[in-house]
């Protein structure tokens, strides 16, 4: 099972990456979880997002498209970071972010959700619309 993993943004993730010797810490210990994720096989990918100040929404109403710059409001809706695991189901996901370090400096939440596979697609895919997805599946690893 494929799950992603976010870390969610709080104000002081919002305001920016601030260097401080605590900074420094987290991102020790940060590291040292992130090398147990990949010596155990889980970790696929990872990484932190910079403040949503420096990020665009786009928003579709029919074949209107609108822009919106950030920063966005609703802090504790926001991503800081995501990790994508593979586990072997939900259990052992909670049990590997319970073992990660604060990600944050106060205090902070991390939120599991599986992948859709495509196998949960079956019954609405057409063969074309399979063909499509196998091809950029495949174009994907080669790159």
């Amino acid at each position: 099972m494929r799950v992603m993993v976010f870390v969610k943004a709080t104000e002081d993730s919002e305001a920016g990456l601030t260097i401080d010797a605590e900074t420094t810490a987290m991102f020790e210990a940060m590291g040292r979880f992130n090398e147990e994720l990949i010596k155990a096989g889980i970790m696929m990918d990872g990484d932190g997002l910079r403040p949503s100040s420096d990020g665009k929404r786009v928003a579709f109403d029919g074949a209107s498209r609108t822009v919106i710059d950030g920063p966005f409001a609703e802090t504790r809706e926001l991503v800081a970071g995501y990790w994508i695991w593979q586990v072997k189901d939900m259990a052992e996901a909670v049990e590997w972010v319970k073992r990660c370090p604060n990600p944050m400096k106060g205090p902070s939440e991390i939120e599991i959700r599986p992948f859709y596979e495509m196998a949960d697609f079956e019954a609405a895919l057409s063969p074309t619309a399979e063909a499509i997805h196998s091809r950029n599946a495949e174009a994907m690893a080669k790159s």
